[in-house]
């Protein structure tokens, strides 16, 4: 969403790392990973998976529009935790929050309880005034956004309309799949889910992909998150009980898993806390000894042809 009435709150990036982070500034002991594919040998992988994170490009529309066709329908009597988003910038923070409000047993910090227990009876539109109005929560989401690191206030120029981005979380409610969106005034009900089998994540494809379906053939407009239960603890638990088995094929399994878990993490810790640096001042040394070598040119050659190949797996595995 844009910056004005942002109220603080700054854009962040739909980056699993920078969603896990969040999460552990929450006490909550769950991560976010990338979904980059539908099918059920994905999301079986990552099972127990709790919400799924949507995130799609925003086009304005009225707040009193109602679902289209196949597109599920407003629950005026949600049973579950609604907040409405009232800040600008938000949306990342709060579907994590509209998911988590809806974890039946939720481990979580004392922070966040509080929080969540302050809006307990609270409607929407007041629950999302007291979430984006909570300093603690606005700083920990602001701590994983990249600085702004150039002003162009002053300068009188034209205002240029930005692409807006949005997100949006599906996840089981009472027998029941929901997508909660902050910008919305009610949550849309999908219906209900055969809970035998994939369970609820079977109907939440069917859904995401109608929605996706909506896109140009192609289009990149569009990533979607799992959010999920740590399976770094369980897989050491395993691995805990199958000591005795030395050389056993399940534990060498298990132990190349929990390597690749931790080097993820370590991937995202140093990627957030490269977010947390200005890097203009680098950045424009690097371009400006290219120059000076005659460089810069092939460099730029170079960086188009990996974006555009990059592009291009990304599309192969969307399609």
């Amino acid at each position: 969403m844009s910056d004005e009435d942002s109220s603080g709150w700054q854009l962040t990036e739909s980056d699993p790392g920078v969603f896990t982070e969040l999460l552990k500034r929450l006490g909550v002991p769950y991560i976010v990973d990338d979904l980059y594919s539908l099918e059920p040998e994905s999301l079986a992988a990552l099972q127990p998976v709790h919400a799924l994170i949507f995130l799609f490009k925003w086009f304005p529309e009225s707040p009193d529009d109602e679902p289209g066709i196949d597109a599920g329908h407003y629950d005026l009597d949600f049973p579950g935790f609604f907040a409405h988003q009232t800040v600008n910038n938000a949306c990342a923070t709060l579907a994590v929050v509209n998911a988590l409000g809806n974890i039946a047993s939720l481990p979580a910090g004392p922070q966040f309880m509080d929080l969540m227990n302050f809006t307990t009876g609270m409607d929407p539109q007041t629950c999302g005034m007291a979430i984006t109005s909570a300093d603690w929560l606005r700083e920990a989401h602001n701590a994983l956004s990249p600085p702004s690191a150039i002003s162009l206030d002053g300068l009188d120029l034209p205002k240029k309309s930005e692409e807006a981005y949005h997100f949006v979380v599906y996840l089981p409610v009472l027998g029941s799949l929901y997508e909660l969106d902050g910008l919305k005034p009610y949550p849309v009900r999908h219906g209900e889910y055969d809970g035998s089998g994939e369970g609820w994540v079977k109907k939440a494809r069917e859904v995401i992909e109608n929605r996706i379906h909506t896109y140009p053939t192609g289009a990149l407009e569009f990533s979607l998150l799992a959010l999920r239960d740590d399976p770094i603890p369980g897989m050491r638990r395993r691995l805990d009980a199958l000591q005795c088995s030395v050389g056993d094929a399940e534990s060498s399994d298990l132990m190349n898993k929990i390597s690749n878990e931790n080097s993820k993490r370590e991937r995202w810790a140093f990627e957030n806390s490269s977010r947390r640096h200005n890097h203009i001042g680098l950045v424009h040394a690097l371009l400006l000894a290219l120059a000076k070598a005659g460089k810069l040119d092939s460099a730029k050659a170079d960086a188009q042809r990996v974006m555009q190949e990059r592009l291009e797996r990304q599309r192969a595995m969307h399609s």
